[in-house]
């Protein structure tokens, strides 16, 4: 379709290097939606520091669990950062159900999830890190690898002793910095306090869950009145290699 429209205008196909140094892959037209709707035309998508991935997941266990947590729809979270030796790198607490933090090369780990089946989103910043934020999330987020995933904390959320509460989230749940584990969406807002992007005083790392992150409110009235990623971020966008991004 692009390339038709191009022909009929008298345009050519713009050169790879037009599309930005470092596009890995397209986004869609951001919309607070989790449907199979690609919205909009494709646009090259260059990672930067501070984007937020969130992708789905085929495991039944997993949806049953975010659905009795309250977090439905939304499985898995992580933040990009720029790696000391200058990569770009996508850090998650329990990628594809493993059991440790991991860093990974974005496109590769998006890219798994477009073959599992999955959808995945990016939330892309609205204003570029500065160097003193970039570097101090590249300070948390390589200081983190290798931990593993915190999966008592984990099953406490389908309980009455969770951090998550109309409550109690009020008073509880808050940044504790560098842990010893992690979930994915709790290791995502504590890299976004350590790096200066949130508020440690609001932000609670182990009560907010991929959703609350993707729809930037949430269920909770403590969180849906303290989670201000719409300030700071682009509404979700449907991400897609750029090999088989339909209508590209």
């Amino acid at each position: 379709m692009i390339s038709l429209l191009l022909l009929l205008f008298g345009l050519s196909y713009p050169a790879a290097s037009s599309l930005g140094a470092g596009a890995q892959g397209v986004l869609y037209q951001p919309a607070y939606a989790i449907d199979d709707e690609l919205r909009g035309l494709p646009r090259p998508y260059c990672p930067q520091p501070g984007d937020v991935f969130l992708a789905t997941d085929q495991s039944f266990w997993m949806r049953a669990g975010h659905w009795l947590a309250g977090g439905k729809g939304v499985h898995h979270s992580g933040i990009l950062f720029r790696r000391s030796d200058g990569r770009m790198g996508l850090i998650e607490s329990g990628p594809f159900n493993k059991t440790e933090v991991e860093i990974m090369d974005p496109f590769t780990h998006m890219n798994n999830h477009i073959e599992a089946g999955d959808r995945v989103w990016i939330r892309q910043r609205c204003v570029p890190l500065t160097p003193e934020q970039s570097a101090c999330l590249t300070s948390f987020a390589e200081a983190q690898e290798g931990k593993p995933f915190a999966c008592l904390r984990l099953v406490l959320q389908i309980t009455p002793f969770r951090t998550r509460g109309n409550l109690r989230t009020a008073w509880i749940g808050g940044p504790h910095g560098d842990r010893k584990r992690y979930f994915c969406s709790e290791l995502l807002m504590e890299a976004c306090v350590a790096s200066g992007l949130l508020d440690p005083e609001t932000t609670r790392p182990s009560a907010t869950y991929p959703r609350d992150l993707f729809f930037g409110r949430s269920s909770n009235r403590y969180l849906d009145k303290h989670l201000p990623l719409a300030e700071g971020w682009c509404p979700p966008a449907r991400w897609f290699p750029l090999a088989c991004a339909p209508g590209w």
